[in-house]
């Protein structure tokens, strides 16, 4: 057998090799420059498994046409190259107790290898604390981009948010349904924000984080504020600002300003619009038509009556045809307070002007006497 060369095998010729060393009671040695076809030889064999000292089966038959269309398989990726602790056969033994210590000890050994910045932006996310905290469900690698089935997560974009689903279904459910998801989702509109353009994809952020919420409106502003995006559906990119300068926006920015990491009790975008389950605002659902502003109101302003929302201006910039009475208003007051302070202005200077001659005619009298 040593004069024969592993590369000059086809597949098909190994795997009869391999058959041929099973019947004989023995197996070839697998090297860690071993090309995929040696490891496949056994591992394409239906019904492969073993048990776990937990009682679990854990299934190690590998299906080679789902590989090689894998992200890793078209990069000619190697076997060994993910499973290092492998050197030959026998394997070495598991020293492991359940599938899922198996999957954690895998994805924190072989991810690392070649991702090693994304690898390490997960260790901040709410996933990462979860794990660390006990919580061994915690999503994972290989739980979101799958093991030897991985494929290109922005293809489509709405591949990312049904990876989410694997775990926050009932969340999932809601975005589906929102002017988002129903956007991506049925549509196929990849100018909305799917799930990780909002809580980032390895450094997933999320709720439980103050910081998270305090900040979300500059999330919204990324999209917007993009006048190219806003002007493609006929929205305003006044929002933001329109925000920023009533009493919400700017007590919420002067609070991130001063205590950026707590929770702020100020409303943000997400408040009153909804989170997963925001709708557009004309929406016979949406929480910030006319019929529901109330309800969303008293959430924060228990005492609100019904004419309180009329006081809101929404995100128009006040005008004739929007808030009148707000326009003309302001108008007023952008004329009076540039006169009332010119004037002030033009007084202290006049009177100084007075005052210095009044010194100069008196020091004059006293001359001349």
């Amino acid at each position: 057998m040593g004069l024969i060369k592993r590369g000059c095998l086809t597949g098909l010729g190994l795997a009869l090799l391999f058959a041929l060393l099973l019947l004989a009671g023995t197996r070839p040695a697998v090297a860690q420059d071993t090309d995929n076809e040696a490891c496949l030889a056994c591992h394409s064999q239906p019904g492969l498994q073993t048990t776990l000292p937990s009682g679990e089966v854990l299934y190690t038959t590998v299906d080679p046409d789902v590989y090689n269309n894998s992200v890793h398989g078209k990069a000619g990726q190697k076997c060994v190259d993910c499973h290092t602790n492998i050197s030959g056969y026998p394997h070495p033994p598991l020293t492991i107790n359940t599938r899922r210590d198996l999957s954690i000890q895998l994805y924190r050994e072989s991810c690392v290898g070649c991702h090693e910045e994304m690898y390490e932006a997960t260790l901040d996310s709410v996933h990462e604390t979860a794990l660390e905290g006990g919580n061994n469900q915690a999503a994972i690698c290989t739980d979101c981009h799958g093991t030897h089935n991985i494929t290109d997560p922005t293809q489509p974009l709405s591949r990312s948010s049904q990876m989410c689903e694997l775990c926050h279904s009932q969340i999932f459910e809601l975005y589906k349904q929102s002017v988002h998801g129903s956007a991506l989702l049925g549509e196929g509109n990849e100018d909305v924000p799917s799930c990780v353009d909002c809580h980032q994809v390895h450094s997933v952020a999320g709720p439980s984080e103050g910081s998270f919420h305090l900040k979300s409106p500059q999330i919204c502003a990324e999209c917007h504020e993009d006048e190219a995006l806003m002007s493609k559906y006929g929205l305003s990119t006044d929002v933001v600002e329109t925000y920023v300068s009533d009493f919400h926006g700017t007590t919420t920015y002067l609070f991130e300003a001063i205590n950026p990491d707590q929770e702020t009790n100020k409303p943000v975008c997400i408040d009153c619009h909804g989170v997963h389950n925001m709708k557009k605002v004309d929406d016979p659902e949406s929480a910030v038509i006319k019929e529901h502003l109330l309800v969303t109101c008293q959430k924060c302003h228990p005492d609100a009556s019904a004419n309180f929302p009329t006081s809101w201006v929404s995100h128009y910039r006040p005008s004739v045809e929007h808030s009148p009475i707000v326009f003309f208003v302001k108008v007023f007051y952008m004329i009076l307070i540039p006169v009332v302070l010119g004037g002030m202005a033009i007084f202290v200077v006049t009177d100084i002007y007075r005052r210095a001659r009044r010194g100069r005619g008196a020091k004059k009298e006293e001359l001349h006497a």
